[in-house]
């Protein structure tokens, strides 16, 4: 009886610390909160595991979000705006609501005409990603070795490329490159599956997510810190919908230059942000992730991106000296791709809204702005048959559910046998669903 008391204490603090992990993560730094707003922090640690005896990098396949950019359409810096200017001209503002409005004007401004445009600081994210690639792994762009580049057709995609480019072209002005950006390979770089955008909208889904965010909905305090007057907020403002737009202007001044200038996050309280970062996790998790609410599907989205990084990567495993394959693209494909190959266990399907948080699904460490995953090829020659990878989350090596030797490598036939295996089985089902 005594071990078992012992157990379940150590099983109820061992769950106790779980579910403090993106607290902590926020009292840390509360720009982490932003989720895909989140800037990109760079890799956490900095080394990398050497490579078994005689293995050397030979090639890299990747697939990175574009840089910090601006917010995408103008509501979102027009609502939050003329909501707090018309209670300004009612004299509804406390002192505090017209410093926000102000900041408001300022953040609004700055965004004018730049929609969804990279911001200076995505530019930035993406030639760090490219030096520091380029630093680990030298034999990959020694010489005159080729770079392949991919973008979708959306300027902040093909910006983000370009600035990695140039990058790698200051470090090494031999290098042959071809880049491109056209809507032939958007079936794979930013496909748009029918069926499964249809599935993220069941009714059982949407009211399993309305409910959680009607429990976490917190924004009372705000509203008092903002308006003098209860009866006109409680009356005249939807309070959610205003702690929720200003908390994601509050979130995305990290990827701009204002950030140097201004902040909003002093006008919320701690629980007002971590309640939002709940929600928008577990919205995430629904429409992208592996939820059981949508069957664990979404990720399937992905498959045309994977099915191509396999086969390019088998293109290029023939070759003497390949270089690298470069696509850039949205969160939207990192996320659900992320959750296909099941990195790092962001695969795994939870049934409660409420345990994303204790079981460590976190968004932010999967799609900050500039997220990435990196395949990095090593073999002992071009002749050996045995080539082994490892895998590259945000510049960190990361685990895949498949077995190895030789962790945090992995075989290529393995790798390319689970998971073609996995998508086949996928569309096998599909099929007989639509008896087609």
């Amino acid at each position: 009886m005594k071990k078992y008391l012992v157990l379940l204490l150590a099983l109820f603090v061992s769950a106790g610390i779980h579910a403090q992990q993106s607290r902590k993560d926020f009292r840390r730094d509360i720009s982490i909160s932003g989720s895909n707003y989140y800037a990109y922090p760079g890799p956490q640690k900095k080394q990398l595991t050497p490579a078994p005896e005689g293995y050397k990098p030979f090639y890299i396949s990747h697939y990175g979000r574009h840089g910090s950019r601006y917010l995408i359409g103008t509501k979102d810096y027009d609502q939050p705006y003329l909501t707090l200017l018309r209670a300004d001209s009612l004299g509804k503002l406390t002192a505090k609501g017209k410093e926000v409005l102000q900041k408001v004007s300022l953040i609004r401004d700055e965004a004018r005409g730049r929609d969804g445009e990279l911001t200076q600081r995505g530019a930035e994210q993406h030639k760090d990603i490219a030096r520091r690639m380029y630093e680990r792994f030298p034999e990959v762009f020694a010489g005159s070795a080729n770079v392949d580049a991919k973008s979708t057709v959306v300027i902040r995609c093909i910006l983000s490329m370009e600035n990695a480019l140039q990058q790698l072209l200051v470090m090494n002005p031999q290098l042959r490159i071809r880049h491109d950006a056209s809507y032939h390979d958007m079936y794979y770089m930013n496909y748009d599956d029918t069926l499964l955008v249809s599935e993220k909208r069941r009714p059982e889904a949407r009211k399993a997510y309305d409910d959680f965010a009607r429990r976490h909905q917190n924004y009372r305090h705000l509203m008092q810190v903002l308006f003098n007057d209860e009866a006109y907020w409680q009356h005249e403002v939807k309070g959610q919908r205003l702690c929720d737009q200003l908390f994601k202007l509050a979130s995305n001044v990290q990827s701009t230059e204002l950030r140097h200038k201004l902040s909003l996050y002093d006008i919320f309280t701690f629980d007002e942000m971590y309640d939002s970062w709940l929600c928008g996790n577990a919205w995430w998790y629904i429409a992208y992730g592996p939820s059981p609410l949508t069957e664990g599907r979404q990720p399937f989205v992905q498959r045309n991106l994977l099915r191509k990084i396999i086969s390019e990567a088998d293109s290029c495993i023939a070759l003497p000296k390949p270089g690298a394959t470069l696509r850039f693209g949205h969160d939207t494909m990192v996320m659900p791709l992320t959750c296909l190959l099941d990195i790092n266990g962001y695969g795994k399907q939870i049934d409660d809204l409420e345990r994303l948080d204790d079981e460590q699904w976190y968004d932010y460490r999967i799609f900050p702005m500039a997220c990435n995953i990196q395949l990095v090829f090593y073999r002992r020659s071009p002749d050996d048959k045995d080539v082994l990878f490892k895998v590259l989350q945000n510049e960190d090596e990361a685990t895949l559910p498949i077995a190895t030797d030789c962790a945090p490598y992995y075989h290529w036939k393995d790798f390319r046998e689970f998971y073609l295996n996995k998508i086949d089985a996928y569309e096998a089902q599909r099929k007989a669903e639509l008896g087609s």
